[in-house]
This record gives C-alpha cells, sequence and structure tokens, in this order.
C-alpha cells in the first residue's frame, strides 16, 4: 500500500485531541516514509520564567513526533513507548514558531532510535534530540 501523506497527518492530528500535544498546540505538517515534522508555537504558554521557550516543551515536541512516527512504521498489532530521550539545547527563542523533524536513524525489531532536530522559523537549530523507542505487542 502506498504511503499516503494526508491520511497520515490527519490520523495523527486526529488523535492528539484532549492530549499533551493538543495543550502545546503542536500539529503535525509533513510525514514520509522515513521522517514527521511537527509545529509548534513559541508564546508565554511554553515559556520559562525567563521568557524563553521551556526545555520541557521542547523535549515534549521531540517526544511527541519521535513516538508518533515510530507509530507511523509499525504494524497495527503493535504500540510504541518512549523508553528514553536526550536534549541538547543550543539556542534559545522567545517566539515564533519551532519545527520537529524526526528522522529514523535505527529502526530494528524491537527498538526505534530517532534523531529530532528542532528549528526555528529560519532553519536555525534550536535543540537536537535523541529518542529511543520499544515496540510491544497491543494486548
Amino acid at each position: 500500500m502506498a504511503f499516503n501523506k494526508e491520511s497520515v497527518l490527519k490520523q495523527l492530528n486526529d488523535v492528539c485531541k484532549n492530549t499533551l500535544m493538543e495543550t502545546l498546540s503542536i500539529e503535525y505538517i509533513d510525514a514520509g516514509e522515513d521522517f514527521l515534522t511537527a509545529k509548534m508555537p513559541v508564546n508565554p504558554k511554553v515559556h520559562q520564567p525567563a521568557g524563553i521557550l521551556h526545555g520541557g516543551a521542547t523535549v515534549a515536541l521531540a517526544e511527541s513526533v519521535g513516538s508518533a512516527a515510530s507509530r507511523m512504521v509499525v504494524e497495527s498489532n503493535q504500540q510504541v513507548r518512549g523508553i528514553e530521550i536526550a536534549a541538547n539545547h543550543v539556542k534559545s527563542i522567545q517566539e515564533g514558531w519551532v519545527f520537529a523533524t524526526a528522522k529514523i536513524v535505527h529502526k530494528g525489531r524491537t527498538t526505534h532510535l530517532w534523531e529530532i532536530r528542532i528549528t526555528d522559523e529560519k532553519g536555525q537549530l534550536i535543540s537536537l534530540c535523541k529518542l529511543t523507542n520499544i515496540v510491544l505487542s497491543a494486548k
């Protein structure tokens, strides 16, 4: 079956209702067979007290995109759980949008490793994250 980007994005955005992704206004905007991109607004709702993007919000965005990307590539009888995430924050941002793109580094039977690059509207790197997911049988 051919990859249908519009269908995948609709499904991913639909399941985010009443979740942290909706609270943070995360929206999936682009997808391919080996990547997924989402955007999140940077505003006071995701700021830390100094008025810049909170690292925790950045990590929540990264894990949301990397986990959803794993769900795109597993079978319907499997589920995904994040087991480790690491983030390096290299630049701060006060307002605008950030974009997170997860690209597969390793797709094993039981683990997936994703690199998630979070950039601003100019394409400047804000954070570089690494997410490891475990693939489990659905019960």
